[in-house]
């Protein structure tokens, strides 16, 4: 627990210590890179994220996407996370922690879903992933059968992150780096 503690605040202070300008060009590599893939081509639903000022910068590939894939976002119900489709900026509320939150259509049929971009604080090479410690994503990604990206900043990548037996490892990782891994 120390450890993953102090992965996540050298982490934080290395987000801390970048231009934002900077971080959303590596955003814009990260996509590009993403949006040339198959897996990302053939996909019909997606499920993303609304980020957070220090997350991968998801905005503008939300908005460039919604119209041509089921674009889902999660939003914080409790303990969970629900899945909404994503129709337009018109349609956000600001959620728990701030967040902005779809409040389109709830989406159930998980089955469907053939691509997931999963935030994190850090990911190792071997897929495995950190998150910011609630257990959001450790409880939802069970339920998906996709294949799951991790997607972060190059300097989110780790030499090893410490796991739990509940912990699930991406099928890849991304940053504007390259392809970390993929399966």
């Amino acid at each position: 627990m120390e450890e993953k503690k102090a992965l996540r605040k050298h982490i934080k202070s290395l987000k801390g210590s970048m231009d934002k300008s900077d971080l959303l060009a590596y955003s814009h590599a990260l996509f590009s890179q993403l949006e040339r893939s198959e897996r990302f081509q053939k996909a019909h639903t997606v499920l993303c994220y609304y980020s957070l000022p220090d997350e991968v910068f998801t905005h503008e590939f939300v908005e460039r996407w919604k119209d041509k894939k089921t674009l889902l976002l999660p939003v914080v119900k409790g303990d969970d996370l629900e899945l909404r489709r994503y129709t337009g900026r018109q349609d956000l509320t600001v959620g728990a922690y701030q967040i902005e939150e779809p409040t389109g259509e709830l989406f159930t049929e998980y089955e469907q879903i053939e691509l997931t971009l999963v935030p994190g604080v850090s990911f190792d090479r071997e897929g495995n992933r950190l998150g910011r410690g609630k257990g959001y994503y450790d409880r939802l990604l069970p339920k998906l059968s996709s294949y799951n990206v991790g997607i972060c900043f190059g300097f989110q990548i780790s030499e090893k992150i410490p796991c739990e037996s509940f912990d699930r490892k991406m099928d890849a990782v991304l940053s504007e780096k390259g392809w970390l891994i993929e399966k």
